[in-house]
């Protein structure tokens, strides 16, 4: 079965409240609660999907009826799930999210299987079924931060993500620095937005321009830092930063919308488009994501 690009960590199932009312501590408000495939490498898989691309996913999912339910779940959605890693013992992931007008209010990431699965996952690049250290897999991967710490810069070395075009985000500003030692391989591409990349650089840039240039400045290959609906910023080392402002729209949801931006700039450059053009189709698809016009 032809695979155009792995996504590789967080499959779970997304436990959505939201309210067209805005919120604070202690709200108690009507709404709807929703649940829906979720996770960082399930967002930008079914994006990809949906633009008609052929995603496998490396991830772990349990033996349980709700892991059963997801992968029947990712299969109608167009998703290769052959190599996921299925545990006996460990549960299915979920995601907890409450949104309001003002966007999110909190959430919970219940990552913990992934976590404990580890190398597992990756099995499939070693053993020959996608790749291996002789032959690694040569084309695109989309990671996500779910993954440990020690697993992230396991990969960072590995001769198995040598000759790939690698694509990174992190799950969340908490998990942004488990991506620092990505931050110098040689092909990778990280997706972070400003809070990221204050982290990820230590410091308190004001912009997303003044973040990626940080970020160059660090060794990072290329960097895109998002925004919200302010300047956002492309930045390649050797070829400096680009800028481009977001369209404007009403927000309706917000969960997902990085990795929609994501898996769009993805999908702009596999079909040829430059720089520039590549980060102004990511920023139209991940306004008209929040904007609610696609459904997930």
């Amino acid at each position: 079965m032809t695979v155009d690009i792995l996504c590789i960590g967080s499959i779970l199932w997304d436990i959505i409240g939201r309210s067209h009312t805005s919120m604070r501590l202690g709200s108690d408000v009507p709404g709807r609660i929703t649940r829906l495939p979720g996770g960082v490498a399930m967002n930008i898989a079914m994006t990809l999907a949906r633009f008609g691309l052929r995603p496998a996913i490396l991830t772990a999912i349990g033996r349980d009826p709700e892991g059963d339910e997801l992968i029947a779940a990712c299969t109608r959605l167009g998703l290769v799930t052959d190599h996921a890693y299925r545990s006996e013992d460990l549960p299915t992931d979920r995601y907890m999210a409450i949104e309001g007008a003002n966007g999110l209010i909190a959430a919970i990431a219940d990552a913990h299987s992934l976590e404990a699965a580890g190398d597992k996952i990756l099995r499939p690049l070693a053993n020959g079924t996608l790749g291996s250290a002789a032959q690694p897999w040569p084309g695109l991967i989309a990671l996500d931060g779910n993954l440990t710490e020690a697993l992230l810069a396991q990969i960072a070395t590995s001769p198995l993500f040598a000759a790939a075009d690698l694509r990174v985000a992190p799950a969340s500003p908490g998990k942004a620095e488990r991506l620092l030692p990505l931050l110098h391989h040689p092909k990778a591409t990280l997706y972070v937005n400003l809070e990221e990349a204050n982290l990820l650089i230590r410091g308190a840039a004001e912009t997303a321009a003044d973040a990626a240039m940080a970020l160059l400045a660090r060794g990072a290959g290329r960097v895109l830092v998002t925004n919200g609906g302010k300047v956002c910023a492309e930045g390649t080392a050797g070829l400096g930063v680009i800028i481009d402002t977001p369209p404007a729209v009403m927000v309706a949801r917000v969960t997902g919308a990085g990795d929609t931006f994501m898996a769009a700039h993805i999908m702009a450059e596999k079909g040829g488009a430059d720089r520039k053009a590549a980060l102004a189709a990511a920023l139209r698809a991940a306004a008209t994501y929040v904007s609610g016009e696609i459904g997930t």
